[in-house]
């Protein structure tokens, strides 16, 4: 396998940090830190995170309340953003909220 990607299926709640390297699909609720150097995480449609999301690709399908930092953010069209988002690529689809800053390039 030369990229796995680990699943964080709905139903799972998690207290406390992540950590990965490759991908990751997070469908489930977070309270804590998610972090990455240059994987990419998929936040489900059923999935609520608490805490802030540093990755190399962010796509957000479901709910965050907290900071987001990457090379490459994605709001697809029901998700629902609570913070400040710093990104060199962004893209928000209608429908899509967003309550924060956003820091785009650079």
């Amino acid at each position: 396998m030369a990229n796995p990607t680990n699943v964080l299926s709905s139903g799972i709640q998690i207290i406390g940090s992540i950590r990965f390297s490759n991908d990751m699909i997070i469908d489930g609720k977070i309270d804590g830190e998610i972090t990455s150097d240059k994987g990419k995480v998929t936040i489900g449609e059923n999935a609520v995170v608490k805490g802030d999301i540093s990755a190399g690709e962010v796509k957000v399908y479901g709910k965050i309340e907290g900071k987001i930092t990457s090379q490459r953010c994605e709001l697809k069209d029901k998700s629902r953003i609570n913070g400040d988002i710093k990104s060199k690529v962004f893209s928000m689809e209608e429908g899509a909220a967003l309550s924060g800053r956003t820091e785009i390039g650079g």
